[in-house]
């Protein structure tokens, strides 16, 4: 099923693709939003009264591209709206704890009934089966369990939290689209839709694939701060500088840490690349040099060399960052900086097409070029069930 129209610049390579987002919060609309960015038509069915997150739907860059109406689920109508959508759709995704979406008529069952060719994409957090299927979580929870939380921080220290990224949005959304996408491309050429079960457990334990193989070829031990990737090695982590900074090192390769070295005055130090035994004394002593001078100026002496080196920015220095200003990684879109689609496509490029869709604010325009039935209107009051969503895809 494709909408009409002809690609113009910036409309992304999945122009045609129709996508139905039932809304929730974390991973789902952000898969959503990476749909969008690529081109997708997105529409979005909210609930009245939105999902609980307090945030201004204005400056939600998560809804970019996309497209709003509100249905209220549990209304007479509402299941058969969101059947019509489906009919019409490529991709539905939905993140409900597992059986909430069968139980209002809208699973993947009712779906395949009108349209066999869907693709169903379910996010959550510990999968649609197993001990903990029913359970409410957060990224925390599941990149706990996944072996991979343990993984980050001191070891004389709590375990560090990587904000979200590492369990909704690498784990999470992601897994989400790569399986949505790929099961598109089965229903293409078969002519039949299927589900895409997205656990945050599954894709995050995924992403440790590398590490396991170190792991059982002994060269990965299971503990913080201990390998060559995780903080224990003293030339690929971070280091404080004289204004209270930091720059990053990942001086890992041979000729580029002679280099960093040599920028850094610790010639002497080259023999202690493979002496575990004189890593503190290496760690120390390039600490010692790094809090001699500020970040800027660390920054300056590093410039244009292979040292693999570079500062560690904040959220609001980042875009003015010459290399991303360059690249364009971030955009000003509405008066909100953030960053700009991704990956880039040669022959389709994508753009931030339009801002946060606002909750219901396009349902009489998605009526018109979905072909649907004019829509009544929702009890502005009826906030719907918060247990029915999952937490992070829980």
């Amino acid at each position: 099923m494709t909408t009409a129209g002809t690609p113009t610049p910036g409309d992304g390579p999945l122009h045609g693709v129709r996508v139905v987002e039932l809304a929730g919060i974390g991973p789902g609309p952000f898969a959503a939003m990476l749909l969008a960015d690529l081109g997708a038509d997105v529409v979005r069915v909210d609930r009245p009264g939105g999902p609980g997150l307090a945030i201004d739907p204005a400056f939600d860059v998560t809804n970019r591209n996309k497209r709003s109406i509100v249905v209220d689920l549990k209304a007479p109508d509402g299941p058969a709206r969101v059947l019509d959508l489906a009919e019409r759709a490529d991709i539905l995704i939905e993140g409900y704890r597992p059986g909430v979406a069968e139980r209002l008529g809208i699973g993947p069952e009712d779906c395949h009934a009108r349209n066999p060719r869907l693709v169903y994409g379910r996010m959550t957090g510990w999968g649609q089966a197993g001990p903990l299927a029913q359970r409410a979580g957060h990224d925390i929870a599941y990149t706990a369990l996944t072996g991979t939380l343990g993984m980050i921080g001191r070891p004389d220290e709590p375990p560090a939290v990587p904000a979200n990224l590492l369990g909704d949005y690498a784990g999470g959304s992601l897994y989400l689209v790569v399986g949505v996408l790929a099961a598109l491309h089965h229903a293409r050429a078969t002519g039949t839709g299927q589900v895409v079960d997205a656990a945050i457990v599954d894709g995050t334990a995924h992403l440790s694939a590398m590490i396991h193989g170190m792991l059982a070829a002994g060269g990965w031990q299971d503990r913080r701060a201990a390998n060559l990737l995780d903080g224990g090695c003293p030339y690929y982590g971070t280091y404080e500088t004289a204004d209270g900074g930091y720059m990053a090192v990942g001086a890992l390769e041979g000729k580029f840490y002679a280099e960093f070295l040599r920028l850094l005055g610790l010639d002497d130090l080259a023999p202690a690349r493979k002496d575990w035994t004189r890593w503190d004394e290496l760690r120390e002593r390039i600490a010692a040099a790094f809090k001699s001078r500020s970040r800027a100026e660390w920054t300056a002496v590093f410039a244009d060399t292979d040292a693999c080196v570079a500062p560690v920015l904040s959220l609001r220095e980042a875009p003015a960052h010459p290399h991303l200003a360059a690249r364009g990684t971030f955009t000003d879109h509405g008066g909100i900086t953030q960053p700009a689609p991704a990956p880039r496509f040669s022959a389709t490029p994508t753009a931030v097409r339009t801002g946060p869709a606002r909750p219901g604010a396009d349902t009489a325009e998605v009526a018109r070029d979905w072909g649907l039935p004019a829509p009544s209107t929702d009890d502005p009051d009826d906030l719907g069930d918060p247990d029915d969503l999952v937490t992070d895809g829980g």
